[in-house]
């Protein structure tokens, strides 16, 4: 909770700060490029399981994204329990039946055609955490005003962006899953209506046999998704 009474502003020394040469940036640039290379989604998980402390210190990574205001609008829920995942995954289930019986469109599906996906999802069981991730439409304060948050989807984005950069780091595999709507998590999971359901990251080891999309190898090229202006 946020009180009232601390916003106020306050300069403090940039902390941990690593001055590079240019070839030694180079060098570390490239080889997370290297690193992430290896980032693949895939559906395919192994039962194994992953210690609760790594999917902490995946969160808590994801936890230093910038935000607007530094409001930090999300909330993450990584559920372990089977019954819970069980239940997860009927409830989205039902809602992927509704999009591919019809909801999505004919220009949505043949543009999922080439990633392979269906209405079923038995990696919300097999994987062994699932992360849900809750934007907050808006905060309230110690004594329970409401206050407004900014930049929601921008923030929740970063953020996410940095779990997924981290579970993979980690040595995990993951998986984003967003059934439309997805109303059901907040009771299900016992969030209050402040909070909207944004993803479910499925993650854990990749099965043995694990697969990807061949398509989804195809990446834009630079000059497609890159301008300089020196």
């Amino acid at each position: 909770m946020i009180s009232k009474d601390t916003l106020t502003y306050e300069a403090v020394p940039l902390p941990e700060r690593e001055q590079l040469s240019d070839t030694d940036s180079l060098a570390a640039a490239c080889s997370f490029l290297e690193t992430m290379k290896a980032r693949h989604t895939t559906r395919e998980f192994a039962d194994t399981p992953v210690p609760r402390d790594v999917i902490e210190a995946c969160i808590a990574a994801a936890g230093r994204a910038p935000s607007g205001a530094n409001h930090q609008p999300w909330h993450f829920v990584a559920v372990a329990n089977p019954d819970i995942k069980q239940q997860i995954r009927l409830a989205a289930e039902q809602e992927e039946r509704n999009f591919y019986g019809g909801s999505a469109g004919d220009e949505w599906i043949r543009a999922l055609e080439p990633i392979g996906t269906g209405p079923d999802k038995p990696h919300l069981e097999i994987a062994p955490w699932l992360i849900i991730v809750f934007a907050q439409r808006w905060g309230e304060f110690d004594n329970g005003a409401r206050y407004k948050n900014y930049y929601v989807p921008e923030s929740v984005g970063l953020a996410t962006g940095l779990l997924i950069t981290a579970l993979h780091m980690a040595g995990l595999s993951s998986l984003i899953h967003t059934p439309n709507p997805m109303k059901f998590l907040n009771p299900l999971l016992n969030r209050p209506a402040l909070e909207k359901p944004v993803m479910i990251i499925a993650t854990g080891h990749a099965a043995a046999n694990a697969s990807i999309p061949k398509a989804a190898t195809i990446k834009k090229p630079m000059d497609e998704i890159l301008s300089v202006l020196d």
